[in-house]
């Protein structure tokens, strides 16, 4: 009998089920205040074991995720131009003003207060699923290297 670290695949699919419910709660709570450790204890993992295989999952750790949710929602209330970045930052759940604005800037190019004044006049007039299509952020590792270049 051969001993393998990988576990049954009727227990990947267990996994799999747990970490698609840690995603989608995620999407749903991205305002409440969730941490690892609060989102690991309803998926009755440790909080080690869940960010290890939410991360081989998804492809990022469950933070960076649950920051990428609430910068999308972030950018969608700047367009709409009636909130200020503060407002906006407690809005979708950050509780530091500095986090949220350095993780803004890391996955949208730019600061909140100038993608609030940019976004307003590059967005005027387009439906709001095209506009959050369209300003997506993009998250480090799926920028691109290089420019292509063209022959």
């Amino acid at each position: 009998m051969e001993v393998t670290s990988r576990p049954a695949p009727a227990q990947q699919l267990r996994d799999l089920a747990l970490l698609r419910r840690v995603r989608d709660r995620i999407d749903r709570e991205y305002a409440q205040p969730l941490d690892v450790e609060a989102l690991a204890r309803g998926a009755h993992m440790s909080a080690g074991h869940l960010s290890r295989e939410f991360r081989l999952a998804y492809g990022e750790s469950p933070y960076a995720y649950l920051m990428t949710r609430r910068i999308e929602r972030a950018m969608a209330l700047l367009r709409r131009g009636d909130l200020s970045v503060t407002e906006v930052c407690f809005a979708v759940g950050c509780s530091s003003l500095g986090t949220f604005s350095s993780r803004f800037t890391e996955l949208v190019g730019v600061p909140p207060s100038v993608y609030r004044r940019q976004a307003a006049r590059s967005t005027a007039g387009m439906p709001s699923c095209v506009a959050k299509q369209v300003t997506r952020p993009i998250r480090n590792r799926e920028a691109p290297t290089s420019e292509p270049q063209l022959a």
